[in-house]
């Protein structure tokens, strides 16, 4: 009877135990969902300054001038004074054709013209006399024109050989061949010995001055007027640059606008010499260079990593003084170096985003972080 008693006691407990546990507990309060986090971001106040207006073209290095180094004369190759590449002056002897047959043809004329000379006294001094006699009737009318026509002739033939002097000593002058200007020697086609012909279409060498030297590059026809327009101020400065066209190795002048612009690609060809002292530019390189078309006073400018372009245009973030981030439509002017020129949409002090675009919406929370400038930079570089 006591074990039915206690028995029935557990399976009570029990019960009541797994009522309890059943028993659903009262509902806890709702809690609100933590605000987002800020968005972290680089940030560079506009600034104003001067900006160069910089035009950027392409073409290729050309010597100042170049001459090919042809024989005037026909004969034998008989010495070369310089070593392929050299460097020489102007007036330096470079070649000599073999010049005893051009020596001794302007002998020949020589004594030519010597022999003529004294034909022609002898005819002139026969002329005197027969006038003198002439006018004592001891001498014709017909003897006297027959001596005036030899001496006529007699003094022709003089001035020809006389000419033909000139011709060979011209001749002679071009059996040595000197540099007509400073400049560098390529590599030879002809060597000593060989026959060379004033008529040959293989030249010696070729002489190119590469200091000062020249690029010639080619712009949009629509830059032309900035270029006229600074022209009317002065100079116009040109920098060439690398080959990576990241650095300026050679600042020089704008000498010539071509007379046309290239119908067929729009472009206007123009020259620019530069002082080539160090040989930085090579005749034939590709050479990309900045012209400097003017100066933008007073720009605002940004970062240009600060600037985005959307479906309506461009436009960059700026951070409000809530520290939101606003979208500003804008319109751009040149850019230099690192920098944009802003002409509208944003003002001197606007504080613009220049990093983690892609996480940004209009109105986000962002921490903004003020991206160091350079020192340069900082200096108010232009």
């Amino acid at each position: 009877m006591f074990r039915k008693v206690l028995a029935g006691l557990v399976l009570l407990s029990a019960a009541t135990a797994v009522a309890l546990m059943a028993e659903p507990s009262p509902k806890s309060a709702p809690q609100a969902a933590p605000a987002p986090a800020a968005i972290a971001v680089s940030t560079v106040p506009a600034r104003v300054r001067d900006v160069p207006v910089l035009l950027s073209g392409i073409g290729a290095v050309e010597a100042f001038q170049t001459v090919q180094i042809r024989s005037r004369v026909d004969g034998t190759l008989d010495k070369v004074n310089f070593a392929e590449g050299q460097l020489v002056k102007k007036g330096d002897v470079l070649a000599i054709i073999d010049p005893r047959l051009y020596r001794a043809a302007l002998d020949s004329a020589k004594a030519k013209l010597a022999q003529d000379k004294a034909q022609l006294a002898s005819d002139e001094k026969d002329l005197g006399r027969s006038v003198q006699l002439s006018t004592q009737r001891f001498a014709s009318q017909q003897t006297v024109d027959q001596l005036t026509a030899k001496v006529g002739i007699g003094r022709a033939l003089v001035q020809a050989d006389e000419a033909a002097i000139r011709t060979a000593e011209t001749n002679l002058s071009y059996t040595t061949i000197t540099a007509t200007f400073d400049g560098r020697i390529g590599i030879s086609a002809v060597h000593v010995g060989n026959i060379v012909r004033a008529s040959d279409q293989t030249f010696i060498a070729e002489l190119r001055q590469v200091d000062p030297i020249s690029v010639v590059f080619t712009l949009p026809e629509a830059k032309l007027p900035l270029i006229r327009e600074a022209q009317k101020a002065g100079p116009v400065s040109v920098i060439a640059l690398d080959n990576d066209a990241k650095r300026p190795v050679a600042k020089g002048k704008l000498t010539v606008i071509d007379n046309k612009v290239d119908q067929t690609t729009g472009t206007i060809r123009l020259k620019a010499t530069f002082d080539n002292r160090n040989e930085v530019l090579w005749p034939g390189q590709y050479a990309s260079v900045l012209v400097e078309a003017g100066i933008i006073k007073n720009a605002v400018t940004v970062p240009t990593a600060a600037v985005q372009r959307g479906p309506n245009g461009l436009y960059v973030w700026v951070a409000t003084p809530q520290g939101r981030a606003q979208m500003a439509a804008v319109e751009i002017g040149p850019s230099h170096e690192d920098e944009t020129v802003i002409a509208k949409g944003v003002t001197e002090g606007d504080v613009v985003i220049v990093s983690n675009h892609y996480r940004l919406r209009p109105d986000i929370q962002i921490e903004p972080k003020a991206k160091p400038m350079a020192a340069n930079d900082a200096a108010g570089r232009t």
